[in-house]
């Protein structure tokens, strides 16, 4: 049931009606702001960040026509924070079925997916996954350890047995316990966040709190550690690499754009222009000016590219150019 808000806010960390969704016995928080009757748009978030992180886009977005959603994905902000022993991995082909029933069940029409970092994989994912959901997907930036070392197509059955122990065990070693909460409530987690930014974000008391508060929750930890081995250990046929090129192989038809910051020190630049280079059908964008979180850094040329994209690959004006036009 939705948060009963006469008029939602449309800017702030606290955009849009909340609501929670049960998916698989896992509880999904989300949000969404705008006309029902409008073409559906979901803001998927990167690591360590929620719905909550779209805070400069969701109004804009609405304002050019759309209806806009945001959901936590399992592991993240308000939504559940499972560990290593839930019956699902925690990678990107769950976050990718998180998507695909919140899309049948929610949202119920095809929607353009856009994601931040970890939410561009996800969107990726869903697409080859689920392409009858998908619009078109948007990814700033697509990240991705196998795009830097690709995963072999074949490892030995040795490795292949030896592998998923050696992960758990390292990964169980890590203080995590620890260190989340120490991370969380110190200056290390500005000095990390401001990794991802070009600009100084000393002052952003909303963006520190947006980030601190789910890693402050008893089960961060726990859920941390699961991702990492989830992420670690999935096939390579769930890796950026592989399902780029499935996606380019069935030819599903889904436009991707790809928008980069510049000065993105966590995933380069050369990345997406390499990506660019291997899939000439996909769009690379560059946006000065920003870092690894473009949508939240530097939101007006956020919008431009992305909307000036979809009314070309969508074959809609939206509201925000008709109006600048006017």
């Amino acid at each position: 049931m939705l948060a009963t808000a006469l008029q939602p806010d449309s800017n702030g960390a606290d955009w849009g009606e909340s609501a929670e969704w049960i998916w698989k016995n896992y509880r999904c928080h989300w949000r969404v702001l705008g006309d029902s009757q409008s073409p559906a748009m979901v803001l998927l978030h990167g690591f360590g960040a929620s719905s909550s992180h779209w805070r400069h886009n969701a109004g804009p977005l609405v304002r050019a026509g759309y209806r806009v959603y945001g959901l936590d994905l399992i592991g993240f902000g308000r939504s559940e924070q499972p560990g290593l022993h839930s019956k699902f991995r925690l990678d990107n082909r769950l976050w990718a079925r998180q998507l695909a029933a919140f899309l049948e069940q929610i949202v119920q029409k095809p929607a353009v997916l856009v994601g931040n970092s970890l939410g561009g994989l996800s969107a990726l994912t869903t697409a080859v996954f689920h392409p009858d959901l998908v619009a078109a997907v948007v990814a700033a930036p697509l990240p991705d350890p196998a795009l830097m070392q690709p995963v072999p197509r074949r490892q030995s059955r040795l490795l292949r047995r030896l592998r998923p122990p050696i992960v758990e065990l390292l990964c169980r070693l890590l203080p995590l316990e620890l260190l989340v909460p120490f991370i969380s409530r110190t200056a290390l987690l500005r000095i990390g966040l401001q990794g991802a930014y070009s600009r100084s974000i000393g002052n952003d008391k909303e963006l520190l709190q947006l980030i601190a508060k789910p890693a402050r929750r008893r089960t961060a930890a726990r859920s941390l550690r699961a991702m990492s081995v989830g992420m670690a250990l999935r096939p390579r046929g769930a890796t950026a690499p592989a399902l780029l090129e499935r996606l380019s192989q069935e030819n599903r038809g889904i436009p991707l754009l790809l928008l980069w910051g510049r000065q993105d020190r966590f995933v380069p630049l050369l990345i997406g222009e390499k990506l660019q280079q291997q899939h000439p059908w996909l769009m690379l964008k560059v946006l000065e000016g920003s870092g690894h979180c473009p949508h939240d850094e530097t939101p007006e040329l956020f919008h431009q590219e992305l909307l000036r994209w979809l009314d070309l690959n969508l074959g809609r004006t939206s509201a925000l150019e008709t109006q600048q036009r006017a």
